[in-house]
């Protein structure tokens, strides 16, 4: 029998059930052994493991992981594959499907619904997933900020977006969803993954990074929603200096803001892609503190 990642796989499946990838749902999938090993590998999957998958498409992903964890929970939005997946996960007993809209889903209470597995040893709790390009940031982004008690989340993502996520102060790529992630978390690069290794193929490369939940978030904030608007209002006009770009968040004025960079030692007439998270950190606090 051909692997379930395979071309000829794939193609029988969608003529027995009469399947058709979904453009608005962006489905592609995997065919490559090699890529589908480093995911697993990178996500660090253990025997006590509990793995959270999100959107599993046929289990290509899903079957490799059950191989090394004790429980995988694959969520998929699309009920066409729920019965696809019934048949190509049916001699693993240790994986659960569950057909829902991740963005919808309440993943603290799945986590409690199994908290059985917890009982007899310490069991961490993992999330894979090969994300569709156009929510891969609210995914991300609903993960970190609702909380959700995971060690990792291992994605595959558009190759532009893990850029972005990975990049430090200075560079292009850097903006608001660098300062956000790296807030929670420390990036660890997996994989490239090319796009001729998907069907149908998509249009542009793929990486999958690991985002490791940081015990402690990265800088010592007096109030985070005072961060993220002086990180959304800087990056939102990037172009601008910062004392420009920065009038008005938190209803400040351009001589207030002047203030708070001045006594931060920032130069106000810096760009927000020049900034460190520290550096946001110590302003955004001086910002709180008036």
């Amino acid at each position: 029998m051909d692997k379930l990642y395979s071309p000829n796989t794939i193609r029988k499946i969608k003529e027995k059930y009469g399947f058709h990838l979904s453009k608005s749902l962006g489905q592609n999938f995997l065919t490559d052994a090699n890529i589908i090993d480093k995911i697993i590998e990178g996500a660090q999957i253990g025997e006590t493991d509990l793995v959270i998958e999100i959107g599993p498409g046929i289990g290509v992903l899903t079957a490799a992981a059950a191989a090394y964890a004790r429980k995988v929970i694959a969520v998929e939005i699309d009920r066409n594959l729920i019965p696809i997946l019934e048949e190509t996960l049916k001699e693993y007993e240790n994986i659960s499907i569950l057909h829902a809209d991740i963005l919808k889903t309440d993943l603290i209470a799945v986590l409690e619904q199994n908290k059985e597995i917890n009982k007899t040893e310490r069991t961490g709790v993992k999330i894979i997933g090969n994300l569709p390009y156009y929510i891969t940031t609210p995914i991300i982004m609903k993960l970190l900020e609702e909380g959700v008690p995971v060690d990792s989340i291992t994605i595959m993502m558009q190759k532009e977006v893990a850029d972005r996520i990975k990049s430090g102060p200075g560079t292009k790529a850097y903006g608001a969803l660098s300062v956000a992630v790296q807030y929670y978390c420390t990036v660890v690069p997996v994989a490239s993954v090319p796009k001729e290794v998907f069907i149908p193929q998509p249009k542009v490369d793929s990486a999958v990074i690991r985002l490791d939940l940081r015990k402690e978030k990265s800088v010592k904030l007096l109030d985070e929603a005072v961060f993220f608007s002086v990180v959304k209002y800087g990056f939102g006009k990037r172009r601008k200096t910062l004392l420009n770009s920065l009038t008005g968040v938190m209803g400040k004025t351009k001589e207030e803001i002047a203030e708070a960079l001045t006594e931060t030692g920032i130069d106000p007439m810096r760009r927000a892609e020049t900034l460190s998270i520290e550096e946001f950190a110590s302003l955004s606090n001086r910002i709180a503190e008036k």
